[in-house]
């Protein structure tokens, strides 16, 4: 059962998934540009990851999602529902407030929250990944990649505030 949070922007999903977690961090930068710059990041290491993942994937019976070549800018950040942000699709957001992605796969779903206080000079941002199984493989699947992920997500944040 997931821990409960201070995320009323996310309180409809709170109950339904299994995994909850939020790295936060301050910038003075906007939404969009933060965003952008997480989704954006794509170091060597990232593009490693992804591409170890291909034979994990293809070994559990995932479907493989590659990252999108496709720069993502401050003005190319999408807050539509059903548009595409990264590899992400865009669920529902606000402007200057926060934004909610999702992808899913035959063994799970995965969300991706980026929300903002909007404070001057500097706002709080919070990166938040929420997890529903769709089958056991899916939480096998996580479970092994959950330190990269933690890893990743804190560089990610790091990142999109150095824009």
């Amino acid at each position: 059962m997931p821990t409960r949070t201070d995320l009323p922007e996310l309180d409809d999903l709170l109950p339904t998934v299994d995994e909850i977690d939020v790295k936060t961090i301050r910038g003075s930068v906007s939404l969009r540009e933060f965003v952008a710059g997480a989704l954006g990041y794509s170091p060597w290491w990232v593009k490693g990851l992804f591409a170890a993942r291909v034979p994990v994937a293809l070994a559990l019976g995932l479907e493989t999602v590659a990252p999108t070549t496709r720069k993502v800018r401050p003005e190319t950040v999408s807050f539509t529902p059903g548009e595409l942000d990264g590899f992400f699709t865009v669920e529902r957001g606000e402007e200057d407030h926060y934004l909610l992605l999702k992808i899913s796969d035959n063994h799970l779903i995965g969300y991706l929250a980026f929300i903002t206080d909007n404070a001057k000079p500097e706002s709080e941002f919070k990166a938040v990944t929420l997890v529903k199984y769709l089958r056991p493989g899916g939480r096998f699947y996580y479970n092994l990649i959950r330190p990269f992920h933690h890893i990743g997500m804190f560089t990610i944040c790091r990142a999109a505030v150095r824009r």
